[in-house]
């Protein structure tokens, strides 16, 4: 039984030795740097670190992500029954497309109002 994992167990202790190896490698051949004011700052894509370390976004960035993940995650709830329409429409008649008529509308309501009260204007 022992031998069924004795590949993983060698990889292990092969990858282990190769990272310890390549490590002291490094120390022993490497060169030591000389420290200064410039290397020993933070490195953020080759700006300098002059400012806050979090930007802040405006809240309109985050009614848009939401209603993004609104509105996505409605479609999500449309997809099962747009694949057993024609099952239900037997059983159920005409009323399954109410309802899912009625689904729709209630989205577009939100989005409407959404786009009346300026949440998806980028400008203001």
């Amino acid at each position: 039984m022992i031998e069924n994992y004795l590949p993983v167990l060698l990889q292990v202790v092969l990858a282990g030795g190769f990272a310890g190896v390549t490590l002291l490698i490094s120390v022993l051949l490497g060169k030591s740097a000389k420290r200064n004011a410039m290397k020993d700052s933070a490195y953020e894509c080759g700006m300098l670190p002059l400012s806050e370390g979090q930007p802040r976004f405006s809240v309109k960035f985050y009614v848009v992500a939401m209603l993004f993940v609104l509105f996505d995650i409605e479609v999500v709830f449309l997809y099962p029954g747009a694949i057993i329409y024609r099952d239900y429409l037997s059983v159920f008649g005409l009323g399954i497309a109410w309802a899912a008529l009625g689904f729709v509308s209630i989205l577009g309501v939100a989005f409407l109002y959404a786009w009346r009260k300026g949440a998806l204007d980028w400008k203001n």
